[in-house]
């Protein structure tokens, strides 16, 4: 029987880890944060190095506990890409999801593809965008080719850190979003596009399949299961474990999800292949809880700050267009920017700290419009996790602008729990993914949207809409302006 199982969730702005034990409580927690790099305009990255780093000490905090700890599971973010050599050692630093050099690349490789040979291969109208690993090996065949010249794999965060754990390289079908097809295998066609991309992936395996054991320190010997991308994970972790289910996770961006086997393809729509009983759609957001960060280091206050200036809705308070470094789904337009409409001689900190809400609360709508045409469904509530759920009168402005009621998962990382719950599964313990929520997964809170917010909030959506539209092309030219 297990004791305790380890989840690990390498983020973009922190690395947090978990015992959890067989009612879902975290007896022993670590969180370590790291920042950003950004050295050009469009570019984002981080060392890889200290992510590994940061695993060892999370391990080592929970040294004491390591007799009791029976396996473990890894979750991080994705579409964020480590070069490595024979080695295994970095060669530059990571690209991560957020970086968009590679726009050129990827609008190139998409144009070769078809909308119609986009579903025939991955099952939905999936774009090649800037985040796309194809475009990353482009772009460094392109501008750094004495780096692709030497890279041996092209790694997911996920697979770098397991690698380092456990000595093994490997990786899981459904993290290779727009690579892998619905028999869990790379496609032939699409790797093609790039020469060399073949031969630099990692070999697949499936989700609960063990890696390998943990090589060393002080939780050596302890199995560590394959497991998947974070947003996969995370909205599992926080409910779509069974068919019909929905959930929106938050974290520095937003991800609604919809565990549904029908599929109506759909544009901007990511339709994983089914895994372990369950199909999910899923929309990422390119900004959720970064747009709280930068209004924060941009005002100088702090996100419980920013929570406490929150106000009553006023006839003055602007919108506000989240796309601060563009947008993925469901528009894939790198090109965005953000914006502040209807300023006035009224508005202060307040009006602009429930605009920024609002706005990423409207992007969050308009990925569930969509995931919701591409699964044939509608769920009548809403179950919720991640840090940008951790604000109350967050989750009221969501539960209003989404006009149903939301859910917040007790012990508040979806992404840790996710892995717990599928490492759980690795070890035989549990049978279905359903049965792993279950046993690891509990929620604490509720919010009901307010009759007449839901109302006002359904009058602005459309403008919302209308901003974005009226904005594109001056987003556009914008981002090609240099001087």
């Amino acid at each position: 029987m297990l004791d305790l199982v380890l989840g690990i969730d390498v983020g973009t702005t922190s690395v947090k880890a978990a015992l959890l034990d067989q009612s879902g409580s975290a007896v022993a927690e670590f969180t370590e944060s790291q920042t950003i790099d950004r050295p050009a305009p469009g570019h984002a990255e981080q060392d890889a190095l200290l992510w590994t780093g940061m695993i060892d000490r999370a391990l080592a905090s929970f040294a004491d506990l390591s007799p009791r700890v029976s396996v473990g599971g890894l979750t991080s973010q994705v579409n964020t890409h480590v070069f490595v050599d024979a080695d295994d050692r970095p060669l530059m630093p990571a690209i991560l999801w957020q970086d968009t050099r590679a726009a050129r690349e990827a609008a190139e490789l998409d144009s070769r593809l078809s909308e119609a040979e986009k579903i025939r291969l991955l099952g939905a109208p999936i774009p090649i965008d800037a985040s796309h690993p194809l475009a990353r090996m482009a772009w460094v065949a392109r501008h750094r080719p004495d780096v692709w010249d030497r890279t041996a794999r092209v790694l997911l965060p996920k697979d770098f850190c397991l690698l380092h754990l456990t000595g093994r390289a490997t990786t899981d079908p459904l993290s290779n979003i727009g690579l892998v097809g619905a028999d869990s295998r790379y496609i032939p066609e699409i790797l093609a596009l790039v020469a060399g991309a073949a031969e630099r992936m990692a070999p697949i395996t499936g989700l609960t399949e063990t890696v390998g054991e943990i090589t060393a320190g002080p939780l050596s010997g302890t199995p560590m299961v394959t497991a998947t991308m974070d947003g996969w994970t995370g909205v599992f972790g926080c409910g779509a474990s069974a068919e019909g289910r929905e959930v929106y996770l938050s974290g520095t961006s937003e991800v609604p999800g919809i565990a549904a086997s029908a599929v109506t393809p759909t544009p901007g729509v990511i339709v994983f292949a089914p895994a372990e009983g369950v199909r999910l759609h899923v929309g990422p957001t390119q900004i959720g809880g970064a747009a709280k960060t930068w209004f924060c280091e941009a005002t100088g206050t702090s996100p419980d700050e920013m929570a406490g200036l929150i106000r009553p809705r006023r006839s003055g308070t602007p919108l506000f267009l989240p796309h601060l470094a563009g947008e993925r789904a469901p528009l894939w337009n790198a090109d965005l920017r953000g914006a502040f409409l209807g300023l006035d001689t009224g508005t202060a900190l307040p009006e602009l700290a429930r605009a920024v809400y609002e706005g990423v609360a409207f992007s969050a709508r308009l990925v569930f419009d969509a995931i919701e045409a591409s699964a044939g469904h509608r769920s009548d509530e809403l179950l919720c996790g991640g840090g940008g759920f951790r604000s109350d009168a967050w989750c009221q402005i969501r539960a209003d602008v989404l006009g149903r009621p939301i859910r917040r998962l007790a012990y508040n990382e979806p992404g840790v729990a996710g892995a717990a719950c599928l490492a759980a599964m690795g070890a035989g313990e549990l049978s279905s993914l359903a049965e792993a929520h279950e046993a690891y997964v509990r929620y604490d809170a509720s919010f009901v949207p307010d009759a007449r917010m839901v109302a006002t909030y359904d009058r602005l959506y459309p403008l919302w809409q209308e901003a974005i539209a009226a904005t594109t092309a001056l987003s556009a030219k914008l981002a090609q302006f240099e001087g």
